[in-house]
C-alpha cells in the first residue's frame, strides 16, 4: 500500500475516534449528569453516578488525544501538497484541543467535589459545568477555523472530490458564525445549530472518503514516497 493511502486511512481512522469520543461525552454523558438550571439535580447526580462521571472525564481526554492525533495527521497529510494550510489545520486543531484539556479538567473537579464536597458544592459544581460547557462554546470557534484550511488543502490538492472541499469551508465558516450566534442571540438556537449542519456532512463525507478511498490515484504519481513527517537534522 502506497504511503500516503496509509496515512490517509490513519487519519480517517482517528478523525473517526474524534467523531465517536465527541458525540459519547458531550452528546451522551453530559446531558444525563448536568442540570440547567438546578445545582442539586446536578450535584445529585454526580453522587449517584459516580462512574457516569468519571467516564465522562475520560472521555473529552480521548477527545483531547484524538484531536491532537488527527490535527497532526492532516499535517502529514497534505503538507506537501499546502504546506500553509495543513499547518493551519495542525494549529486550530490544537487549540482547539486545548479548550478540550481544560473543560476535562473542570468536569474532574467537579466530580471530586461532588464526593468531597466544600462549601457550597452544588453551586460550584454547577458553575463547573457551565466553565466546561463555554469551553466548548468558545471552542467551536477553533473547530471551524480548522475546516477552512481542511477544504482549502481538499480545494488545492486535487487529492479528494472539489465538492467535499467546498463543503468543509461552507462548514467552517458555519461553525464559525453558530459559535458567535449562540452568545448573541440565545434565542435563535436553531439558528445555531442548523448552521454547523454543512460541517456534519463534510466531516462524515472527509471521515468515509480517508477510510474508503484514500486519496484519488492520480495523487500518488505526485506526491513523494516517504510521507513521514520531517525529523530536525542533529546539531
Amino acid at each position: 500500500m502506497h504511503p500516503l493511502i496509509r496515512t490517509a486511512r490513519m487519519t480517517g481512522l482517528l478523525y473517526l475516534g474524534l467523531a465517536v469520543t465527541g458525540a459519547l461525552g458531550f452528546l451522551l454523558i453530559r446531558p444525563r449528569l448536568f442540570a440547567a438550571g438546578d445545582p442539586g439535580t446536578t450535584l445529585a447526580n454526580l453522587v449517584e453516578h459516580a462512574s457516569l462521571a468519571r467516564a465522562g472525564v475520560a472521555f473529552e481526554l480521548l477527545v483531547v488525544v484524538t484531536q491532537t492525533l488527527t490535527a497532526a495527521w492532516f499535517y502529514r497529510l497534505f503538507r506537501t501538497a499546502d504546506p500553509l494550510n495543513a499547518g493551519g489545520i495542525a494549529t486550530f486543531g490544537l487549540v482547539n484541543a486545548i479548550a478540550i484539556l481544560i473543560s476535562a479538567a473542570t468536569l474532574a473537579t467537579a466530580a471530586q467535589l461532588a464526593l468531597d464536597p466544600v462549601g457550597d458544592a452544588a453551586a460550584t459544581v454547577q458553575l463547573l459545568y457551565l466553565v466546561s460547557g463555554n469551553l466548548w462554546g468558545v471552542g467551536a470557534l477553533f473547530f471551524g477555523l480548522w475546516l477552512i484550511p481542511m477544504g482549502s488543502c481538499v480545494l488545492r490538492s486535487g487529492w479528494m472530490p472539489r465538492p467535499l472541499g467546498w463543503i468543509l469551508v461552507a462548514g467552517g465558516v458555519g461553525y464559525l458564525l453558530s459559535a458567535f450566534v449562540r452568545y448573541l442571540a440565545p434565542d435563535a438556537q436553531v439558528v445555531a445549530d442548523a448552521l454547523v449542519l454543512p460541517a456534519t456532512v463534510g466531516e462524515f463525507w472527509m471521515i468515509g472518503y480517508l477510510l474508503i478511498h484514500g486519496v484519488r490515484h492520480h495523487a500518488l504519481d505526485q506526491a513523494p514516497s516517504d510521507t513521514r513527517l520531517p525529523v530536525p537534522a542533529a546539531a
